[in-house]
């Protein structure tokens, strides 16, 4: 028996055969001519079934059990195109008429014949339907990836799910999830040296049921969903969070996503937009020169330990230095914790420009806030804003700072955060109704004012004023006992409102943060600079209006002049006598703040002397301009960047950090001393914040087990 006829009889047995007699009776009935095949056959079994069969449901159960039945190797000589199965599952959906069975037997004898036979093309009907695509046999794609995408979205809109059954470098073949659907594709590579790939074979209707439907499918990779959603982060510092993206995949792709999947999703589409944080250290030099380059007289450091691994990094752009000395000479300094994967401190200088703005000076990020990080930096600072008497360094009381600073700075005066003292105060002593007494005697301009506030203080808790006296010393956050200069900042306010401008960015990668840090203060000296170049007063708008009032006081006062620049001022609560050469007055105001007081402004009138010869020069709209006049230059895209190779090659390695802890990773920070945070309250009604359900507006009732639509942050 020829091997033709032996698997005949093999599948005539499986699917028909009860017993021993049962296949003898079946054997009996085939057609003569399947017993013998012409000696120029190659293939016996396509030419018994190209013969033809009278018994159109043998033919179904011969190509359904051709797998089990020829083995692998013969089937590859058999069936080249390996189509046979495709062929099996629609002559098994179409089984139902004897004219559906007629036109099968055609169908899946073509696919083993060596002569073309036409196949009928499959449409969609009622029982099928298209995958709604534009993709059609011949398309080509510049690479596989791209096929792969375009794929992965038809899959997600269409919530159906594809597996694949062959794929190399070359080939790629894809069929619908349920073996009984006709949704299939093949493509492959034009020529082995092209990326390019075409689709050869493309049947684009679904024959699968409704049930097989699926919107948590295999396509929707992380992969996927950040390529999908990477366009979100472009250009803002936050983007839509895990939940948003969970929004994202559900009402643009149509697939459902498990919370992990959206984290991890955009995780890598910051990483893709962003760089990872490897890469980030690897292009901080390149990076540094950059800006050196097209910032003339920045400054940058980055240091390294002995295995080249990162330690710190300083920058201070050279617009912000040569302004700097159009800005009263306080500087704020502070640091706040970085929530990516290499953790570390940012530490930020400031100082406050005429309007009363933040004037960033320069910018650190270190391992942790230590004396010896503390004093690197302070070193660096040093450097570009000199060591003076004039100078003043405010901060909170941190023992590393404080050290750091009478280490690195003998000149400079040190000042204390009047609210970190204040929080301090109420943590350890509980006396939150003697904070009026405190920040009174705080502003107070007399030591005369400050000595009654105290009283008050002693009267009522003796160990806050001794703590006040001893531990802190008022020379620290006392207005009118600050050896040096600091004008009318009595906290760090100005430093932790940068530090809040970049509290979406803290987890990005440090030349990303670095970026988001250039692009912050491009727009600030841009925008600062069109307001002074708008201002039509000698003074910058905050002190304008802040003299403006004074002038009104000013008018009901007696003025009388003792001597060519002294002037004695009545009226009021207060006298004062006003030396309008040394600009001072006895009220104190003029001479701390350098802004005329209501003494000042009377004796000027009656002196005829124009007001604003009594301002200082750092309050007036030309030092503003000055300080603002020049522009900060973003380094472009890095395919853009000329760098040496000598900084090219440099190596900086990340940090090592400690081994990773157990659970979702902390990104917020402790609160600090006498800092407390609201709780917001939750409605039980809508699930909303803000409200009780008591007070709740919404008409839908209860969404319990629902998430809430207005979850903060």
């Amino acid at each position: 028996m020829n091997l033709g006829i032996r698997h005949f009889q093999e599948i005539t047995k499986m699917n028909f055969g009860k017993n021993k007699d049962d296949e003898l009776d079946q054997s009996k009935n085939f057609p003569p001519h399947c017993y013998t095949t012409p000696s120029n056959v190659s293939h016996p079994l396509p030419y018994l079934l190209k013969t033809g069969l009278e018994n159109k449901f043998i033919l179904l159960h011969i190509s359904f059990h051709l797998k089990s039945v020829i083995p692998k190797a013969e089937s590859k000589s058999f069936f080249p195109e390996r189509n046979i199965f495709c062929q099996s599952r629609y002559c098994q959906k179409l089984q139902a008429t004897s004219t559906t069975r007629d036109k099968i037997s055609t169908s899946s004898v073509a696919t083993f014949l060596d002569e073309p036979v036409n196949v009928p093309t499959i449409e969609a009907s009622d029982s099928t339907f298209s995958d709604g695509s534009d993709l059609h046999e011949g398309k080509y794609f510049n690479t596989k990836k791209d096929l792969k995408r375009k794929l992965s979205d038809i899959a997600m809109k269409g919530n159906f799910e594809f597996r694949t059954r062959k794929s190399n470098r070359s080939l790629w073949v894809i069929e619908c999830i349920d073996p009984n659907c006709s949704w299939r594709l093949r493509a492959s590579k034009i020529v082995p040296e092209s990326t390019k790939f075409v689709i050869q074979k493309y049947v684009g209707v679904h024959s699968c049921s409704l049930l097989n439907r699926n919107a948590n499918h295999r396509q929707a990779t992380y992969v996927v969903i950040r390529e999908q959603v990477a366009p979100q982060y472009v250009g803002v510092e936050k983007g839509p969070g895990p939940k948003g993206v969970q929004t994202f995949a559900r009402t643009e792709l149509g697939a459902q996503i498990s919370y992990y999947k959206a984290w991890r999703g955009r995780k890598h589409a910051h990483t893709l937009i962003r760089g990872s944080p490897e890469q980030s250290f690897h292009v901080l030099p390149s990076y540094f020169h950059m800006l050196e380059k097209l910032n003339p007289g920045t400054v940058t450091r980055i240091e390294v330990d002995g295995e080249s691994r990162f330690k710190y990094l300083f920058l201070a752009f050279g617009v912000a230095i040569r302004g700097f000395r159009y800005m009263r000479k306080v500087v704020g300094i502070d640091g706040t914790f970085l929530k990516g994967q290499y953790r570390g401190v940012l530490l930020v200088a400031t100082a406050q420009d005429g309007n009363g703005q933040c004037y960033p000076l320069a910018w650190g990020i270190v391992d942790s806030e230590n004396e010896d990080a503390w004093s690197w930096f302070l070193t660096q600072l040093k450097e570009i804003i000199g060591d003076t008497d004039e100078l003043a360094l405010i901060s909170d009381r941190a023992p590393s700072i404080k050290k750091a600073i009478s280490t690195v700075f003998e000149k400079a005066h040190h000042g204390a955060c009047a609210w970190h003292v204040a929080q301090n105060i109420k943590n350890k002593f509980k006396c939150a109704d003697i904070m009026g007494s405190y920040w009174s005697a705080v502003n107070a301009y007399r030591c005369e004012d400050f000595t009654g506030y105290m009283i008050e203080i002693s009267n009522r808790y003796p160990r806050v004023a001794e703590y006040l006296e001893n531990e802190v010393g008022f020379e620290k956050w006392s207005r009118c006992h600050y050896p040096g200069l600091r004008y009318n900042i009595t906290t760090t306010n100005m430093v932790e409102s940068l530090n809040s401008m970049l509290v979406n960015a803290r987890d990005f990668p440090y030349v990303a943060l670095l970026d988001v840090i250039q692009e912050k203060m491009s727009k600030w000296w841009n925008d600062r600079r069109i307001v002074a170049t708008a201002i039509t007063t000698p003074l910058t708008p905050s002190r304008e209006s802040e003299l403006r009032p004074r002038f009104a006081q000013s008018n009901g006062r007696h003025t009388s002049q003792l001597n060519p620049i002294t002037y004695h001022v009545k009226g009021g609560e207060l006298e004062g006598v006003v030396d309008i050469f040394n600009k001072t007055c006895t009220c104190k105001e003029f001479d701390i703040d350098k802004l005329p007081c209501v003494h000042a402004v009377a004796a000027a009138h009656h002196a005829q002397v124009s007001v604003y010869n009594l301002v200082s020069p750092y309050y007036t709209k030309e030092y503003y301009l000055l300080a603002y006049g020049e522009t900060i230059y973003p380094v472009g895209s890095q395919s853009q960047w000329d760098v040496p190779n000598e900084v090219v090659t440099r190596i900086v390695l990340p940090r090592e950090v400690k081994e990773k802890k157990r659970g979702r990773p902390k990104t917020s920070r402790f609160p600090s001393v006498g800092e407390f945070r609201k709780r917001k309250n939750r409605c039980g009604k809508c699930g909303a914040y803000g409200h009780y359900k008591n007070k709740c507006n919404s008409q839908t009732g209860s969404t319990e087990g629902n998430p809430p639509t207005n979850v903060p942050g």
